[in-house]
């Protein structure tokens, strides 16, 4: 059974830090192409970073620079360390991973099977 749970957010003013954690079972994340998307109320889900088998690494352009994707394979955990947030990253953050080892093109979040419930992150100014 794929289990995601995502962790970390919070509120915090423009200019600051979060690392949000998403804890995988019923796969291991060294394994597949898994992604981290958001949600703005009255806006579309929007992918903001992923990372493959080969660790390769792809961010939006809105976030290019003060995310950072990674995983801990023997926690078998993704993360998201957003430095430099600003209030417009304010949304609702995603894990997804669709369990295989190649990646969908990007940024279309109904081609992903399975979801976490989401963390909340709020910027203020």
């Amino acid at each position: 059974q794929v289990q995601l749970v995502e962790s970390g957010g919070g509120s915090v003013q423009a200019g600051g830090s979060l690392r949000l954690s998403c804890a995988a079972s019923g796969y291991t994340v060294s394994s597949v192409c898994i992604s981290w998307f958001r949600q703005a109320p009255g806006k579309e889900r929007e992918e903001v970073a992923r990372i493959d088998t080969t660790d390769k690494t792809t961010y939006a352009d809105s976030v290019k620079g003060r995310f950072t994707i990674s995983k801990d394979n023997a926690k078998n955990t993704l993360y998201l360390q957003m430095n430099s947030l600003k209030p417009e990253d304010t949304a609702m953050y995603y894990c997804t991973t669709h369990g295989s080892w190649w990646c969908w093109a990007w940024g279309y979040p109904s081609r992903y099977a399975h979801w976490g419930q989401g963390t909340q992150v709020t910027v203020s100014s």
